[in-house]
């Protein structure tokens, strides 16, 4: 990671990154594409706008602070990983090559865990316009997205404003266990895999794919692999027998990549 204060702005020069790819992939829901090529969002209610310039490798931070870049968003974008060296290891598979170098700017966005749990939970048989505006509202009611304390007293009918269908219950059900300390996020992190997605599921409504996906998405569980219809369809052509060995401990980096690629071009040629 190379930057510079230019301003009130960061000038960031980083490789293996691109703001499509990492913003409008399904992994998050509170980035908004305000022009060609830049992005406004929040993290733990801290909002940026963040913009792609000379180059594929050159980004804006606007009105941000040194501070902030090495303490917030340098963890956020997980700029500290090699996402050069993983597409190498990767390209020793050719589907996983050819998934890379169409999507080569995904990184896994480092999450809060209660946003990508809920998040997720939202998510359930919805889309992503709909899953924006469900939690839009609730951002707007709190005034940013609300941790599960702050949410201790909704109930299925108080939630009603979100316009979430089924999803109520399940959000209600997730606030008392996390409340309750049933589900324990620091030994979510530290469990093995199929412990973690065990506890995970206790919460109503939670089943493989939405654990899986908080795994990745909230735990920075690498190793966690969330299956939708595109993966599912991906793993029946090309992975009948389970991925490669060069995925091995990252096997929902391998995801993003393979999903991105099917969804946008429909097919793995």
């Amino acid at each position: 990671m190379d930057y510079k204060i230019d301003g009130k702005d960061i000038l960031l020069k980083q490789s293996d990154f691109a703001l499509d790819d990492t913003l409008d992939c399904g992994q998050a829901f509170r980035w908004e594409k305000i022009s060609e090529n830049a992005y406004q969002g929040a993290f733990l209610n801290k909002p940026l706008v963040i913009s792609c310039e000379n180059g594929n490798d050159i980004f804006r931070l606007h009105n941000t602070t040194e501070s902030d870049l090495l303490t917030v968003w340098k963890e956020y974008f997980d700029l500290d990983t090699d996402y050069g060296e993983i597409k190498r290891r990767f390209s020793e598979d050719e589907t996983l090559s050819k998934a890379c170098a169409y999507a080569g700017g995904i990184r896994i966005l480092k999450q809060d865990s209660w946003e990508a749990l809920s998040s997720f939970i939202i998510s359930q048989n919805n889309n992503i316009p709909r899953i924006k505006g469900i939690i839009g509202r609730l951002c707007e009611h709190y005034e940013g997205y609300p941790s599960a304390e702050q949410m201790r007293d909704e109930t299925v009918d108080s939630l009603g404003y979100l316009r979430s269908g089924f999803r109520a219950k399940y959000l209600v059900d997730a606030i008392s266990k996390v409340l309750s300390g049933e589900i324990d996020f620091s030994a979510v992190r530290s469990l093995p895999l199929d412990d973690a997605r065990s506890a995970l599921m206790k919460i109503k409504g939670v089943g493989p794919k939405v654990a899986d996906c908080a795994l990745l998405f909230g735990f920075y569980r690498l190793d966690a692999f969330p299956k939708d219809v595109w993966v599912k369809r991906v793993m029946a052509q090309w992975y009948p027998n389970g991925l490669p060995e060069c995925t091995k401990g990252l096997e929902g980096i391998a995801q993003q990549y393979l999903f991105h690629y099917i969804r946008r071009r429909g097919a793995l040629v």
